[in-house]
């Protein structure tokens, strides 16, 4: 399949989220034409909605796919079989797929994708360093403590940066096909170590605390997350951070031929950016 060119919409399902509004913007400044696929979008993608998926789907030959609300919920499997399915049916050729590291369950949703007629390359991330600044952790740094159920053991934050770079490339250049990229930065830090440097680019005392799985699904009730939800985010956050994820991996050198963003890098935009005050 010839790279991707401005005749040929690229689909990315979840355009508003974390890593696809990255690979939306790097792919519309390559002057490459983008179908977003969320439920705001003109043509609307809903997950929970098959009915959205034809629409989505028609005339596309390339998607970034990031399945919502995560691969590892045990309902995922049936979700991602009947939408590998419909791709096949509307002519996709090519799909990266947004996983993640050691997830039985995921693994289980990237086979369906393996064993189709699509061209694949799976994205499996460490725990997103952006996770301080736009995600779950970050009232906790503005408030000066994160608490998180982990082991203890050391964390190789990826950059949703690098993750994005890699996901446009797998997209747009050949010789991603069939490939497995396991992404993570350059150094594993403990959680201490990493609030440490928030601490020392802001300026602000922000500490790390280690909690029980259930002490962390009532912080997540208090920022919004729906209630019957929170204790199977809670449990998988507590089996991501258990230490299986400790090492380093070289998906990002790998795919773009260079060495990943560190946390310190990180730390610096963030601030720059004016995230924690």
């Amino acid at each position: 399949m010839s790279s991707a060119s401005v005749e040929n919409e690229i689909l990315v399902i979840g355009a508003t989220g974390k890593t696809g509004r990255r690979v939306v913007s790097r792919l519309q400044a390559k002057g490459l034409a983008v179908r977003p696929g969320s439920r705001r979008s003109a043509i609307p993608f809903d997950w929970e909605n098959p009915a959205t998926w034809k629409a989505s789907l028609a005339g596309m030959e390339t998607a970034y796919v990031a399945y919502s609300p995560d691969l590892a919920v045990p309902s995922a499997h049936a979700v991602i079989r009947d939408f590998v399915k419909a791709a096949e049916e509307q002519g996709l050729k090519r799909v990266v797929l947004l996983s993640e590291r050691n997830e039985a369950r995921a693994r289980a949703c990237e086979q369906l994708l393996m064993d189709s007629s699509l061209e694949w390359t799976i994205l499996r991330p460490s725990w997103f360093a952006q996770n301080f600044s736009e995600g779950g952790f970050l009232e906790g740094v503005l408030q000066g403590l994160v608490a998180v159920p982990a082991s203890g053991a050391p964390e190789p934050f990826v950059d949703l940066e690098d993750v994005a770079d890699v996901a446009v490339a797998a997209l747009t250049e050949e010789g991603h096909v069939g490939k497995v990229y396991e992404m993570t930065g350059p150094a594993s830090l403990t959680w201490d170590e990493a609030v440490a440097e928030i601490a020392a680019v802001t300026g602000k005392t922000v500490t790390f605390q280690a909690c029980t799985a259930a002490e962390f699904a009532a912080t997540l009730v208090s920022v919004g997350v729906p209630s019957e939800d929170t204790s199977f985010v809670a449990t998988l956050v507590e089996q991501i951070l258990d230490g299986k994820n400790s090492a380093t991996a070289d998906g990002v050198a790998r795919a773009l031929g260079r060495e990943p963003r560190s946390f310190a890098d990180f730390c610096r935009d963030a601030h720059a950016a004016g995230v924690w005050g």
